[in-house]
């Protein structure tokens, strides 16, 4: 892994650097990190061979409505020498796939016949098709060179938890995927305060020195109310403790992206439409008209309909005698009997029922009893075993360690 470290040339004005916390809330920083993996393909790398200079070089753009015959035409490409390429190869055929805006290059000899067509798919790969000495075309694409940065971020949480991100430096991916995350320990829609500190350790990926886009959360750490959140990525792609105990519940604490929430649980709440007080047993979510929200958990759904102030509503049945509901909805995407997972879209956010606006109110349900869908204590996943879990612990212990002093820093700057 190809680091880029930001060492002064004098050990002594390091030190003196670090006394006057140099490092600035919302920079980038990279640092040298010992990590473990697999978030990107090791393929081989390919150079792109030298452009021919005797060939004359033209580019056509793919327009709307364009059809790969007619872009070939653009460049008096023929019919037959066009079918001879896309017969080439498997690789060849990704020229089947074209979008408007995309160039194909083709080299042309003096006489006008087709030697070389280049055609750049992604910022790694481009389709090289050569022609032979036999007259024949042979098709390849090539790969880039892929160079992983390790760098962090960190922040504070003054206002909302999204705007704090962007300021600090994430991007509206990575703050979605650090949500989920820690969506099984936090609800962001309600949970998160002023003064709560998060750090994100992530790769950002470049291809010849040119960034190419951002690659996983190698590891995160957030501070919720005083309650420390950590989470590492193991070589399978998922995310574990800091000591490799599980991360994933049987439940998300949240079943709808986080945007802000107008009613917490409250068994005493003066309801906005009746005036008097009537139990408020779960969460309203209010989010854009539409908005998908997900199950909570595993389960299957045992009523799906529309009923009075309810509107239209799903209650899923889950182990351990616990139900969850999902009421005011703008529309249903499953019916009773149906087999759900985690995560699997069961509705739309609406306005349906007895309701002042567009909002989801959910409730957790366990024996009959409602419970706060934001404390209830929720079983935790499988965690790491045996040796395995003793190697993830190491290095885990070495990427926490980064971003509690990166958060230190940053910490000490905004005071």
């Amino acid at each position: 892994m190809s680091v880029l470290l930001l060492i002064p040339s004098d050990p002594a004005e390091a030190s003196k650097d670090s006394e006057k916390s140099s490092l600035e809330i919302g920079k980038r920083y990279s640092l040298a990190v010992p990590v473990v993996t697999d978030s990107l393909p090791q393929t081989q790398a390919t150079t792109l061979p030298q452009e021919d200079n005797s060939l004359e070089w033209v580019s056509v753009e793919v327009k709307k409505g364009d059809v790969l015959g007619a872009v070939f035409r653009k460049a008096n490409i023929d019919a037959a020498t066009m079918q001879a390429i896309l017969d080439s190869g498997k690789d060849a055929k990704t020229l089947t796939r074209l979008f408007p805006g995309e160039q194909l290059e083709f080299g042309l000899a003096s006489d006008g016949s087709l030697q070389e067509l280049r055609y750049t798919i992604s910022n790694l790969k481009t389709l090289v098709v050569q022609r032979t000495a036999q007259g024949a075309f042979t098709a390849k694409q090539l790969q880039k060179e892929i160079e992983v940065r390790t760098e962090v971020v960190a922040g504070v949480i003054s206002g909302s938890f999204w705007g704090s991100a962007m300021k600090a430096g994430l991007t509206e991916a990575q703050i979605l995927d650090l949500a989920n995350v820690f969506g099984y320990d936090i609800d962001f829609a309600l949970d998160i305060h002023s003064g709560d500190t998060f750090s994100v350790m992530f790769e950002r990926n470049y291809a010849e020195g040119q960034y190419i886009g951002n690659g996983a959360i190698l590891a995160a750490q957030f501070t919720n109310q005083g309650q420390v959140y950590q989470a590492v990525r193991h070589t399978d792609g998922n995310y574990y403790k800091a000591d490799g105990g599980g991360m994933r519940q049987a439940f998300l604490r949240a079943p709808v992206n986080f945007r802000y929430v107008s009613s917490n649980f409250n068994p005493r709440r003066l309801h906005p439409v009746l005036g008097k007080i009537k139990a408020h047993n779960g969460v309203d979510y209010v989010a854009p008209m539409g908005t998908p929200i997900m199950a909570a958990g595993d389960g299957k759904v045992i009523e799906s309909g529309m009923k009075g102030a309810n509107g239209n509503y799903v209650v899923i049945q889950h182990a351990n005698n616990i139900q969850t509901k999902y009421l005011h909805l703008s529309k249903r995407d499953v019916k009773r009997g149906e087999k759900v997972k985690q995560g699997d879209v069961i509705g739309r956010l609406g306005a349906t029922g007895r309701v002042t606006g567009a909002h989801l109110h959910y409730e957790f349900v366990v024996g009959g009893v409602h419970r706060n869908p934001r404390t209830v204590k929720l079983p935790q996943a499988e965690p790491l075993q045996g040796v395995a879990r003793v190697k993830f612990a190491n290095n885990a212990k070495q990427l926490i360690a980064q971003l509690k002093s990166h958060e230190r820093v940053v910490l000490a700057a905004n005071n």
